[in-house]
C-alpha cells in the first residue's frame, strides 16, 4: 500500500541578488541608513560681528543636530573657520546652553584658551578647531564630559583664539583633566603651557590679560 508523501513547506531562498531583480529595488543594509546617535544633542551658532546691532542679535543658531552623520553634514556644509571674515564665531554648545556667560549654566565656569599666532591660522586653526568639535561630541573626557558645556572659535586680526568652556571652575579634578586631555588630543607640545580662566575673572579684568587659575 502506497502511503502519502509528507508535504513539504518551500523557504524562499532568493538571493539579494534575485531579490534585488524581482522587486526592481536594491537591497539595503540596515548599517547604511540607521544613523549613529550621540550622547548628548548639539547646537552650532555662528556671531557676526555687526556693530550697528546688538551683541545678541549678531549671534544666530546655524543648526542643531545628535548622530554622527548630522554632524558631519553641517560641518562640511559651513565655512572653514579660517575662511571666516575678522570679528566671526562659531561656538558648540550643548542643547539648551547659549554661548554666553550669562546662561545659568556657563555663569560659574570657565575656558582652557588656546591662543594662536597669525601664522598658525593657515597651519593650525582648522585641524585645531576640528578636532575640538570630535572631543566634544564624541565625549572624549570621560566621566568628566558632563562638565563641557561647549567650545568656541574666535577668528581676530591679531590672532585666532579656541576655548573649551567648562560649568565649574571651582571642578578643579574635571577641569585639569579636561585640559590634560585636550592638550594632548590637539598635540600641543608639552613645554607648551596652556591656561584655564574664569569667567567672572574674564568679564571684570582691568588689564588686557586674564589670570590662570589652573595651567597644564
Amino acid at each position: 500500500m502506497a502511503t502519502a508523501e509528507p508535504e513539504t513547506i518551500c523557504i524562499s531562498s532568493h538571493s539579494e541578488e534575485e531579490k534585488t531583480v524581482a522587486t526592481g529595488q536594491e537591497v539595503v543594509n540596515p548599517e547604511d541608513y540607521i544613523k549613529h546617535p550621540l550622547q548628548n544633542r548639539w547646537a552650532l551658532w555662528f556671531f557676526k560681528n555687526d556693530k550697528s546691532k546688538t551683541w545678541q542679535a549678531n549671534l544666530r543658531l546655524i543648526a542643531k543636530f545628535d548622530t554622527v552623520e548630522d554632524f558631519w553634514a553641517l560641518y562640511n556644509h559651513i565655512q572653514l573657520s579660517s575662511n571666516l571674515i575678522s570679528g566671526c564665531d562659531y561656538s558648540l554648545f550643548k542643547d539648551g546652553i547659549e554661548p554666553m556667560w550669562e546662561d545659568e549654566r556657563n555663569k560659574r565656569g570657565g575656558r582652557w584658551l588656546i591662543t594662536l599666532s597669525k601664522q598658525q591660522r593657515r597651519a593650525d586653526l582648522d585641524r585645531f578647531w576640528l578636532e575640538t568639535l570630535l572631543c566634544l561630541v564624541g565625549e572624549a573626557f570621560d566621566d568628566h564630559s558632563d562638565e563641557v558645556c561647549g567650545a568656541v572659535v574666535n577668528i581676530r586680526t591679531k590672532g585666532d583664539k579656541i576655548a573649551i568652556w567648562t560649568a565649574d571652575y571651582a571642578n578643579k579634578e574635571s577641569v585639569t583633566h579636561i585640559g590634560r586631555v585636550y592638550k594632548e588630543r590637539l598635540g600641543v607640545p608639552a613645554k607648551v603651557i596652556i591656561g584655564y580662566q574664569s569667567h567672572a575673572d574674564t568679564a571684570t579684568k582691568s588689564g588686557s590679560t586674564t589670570k590662570n587659575k589652573f595651567v597644564v
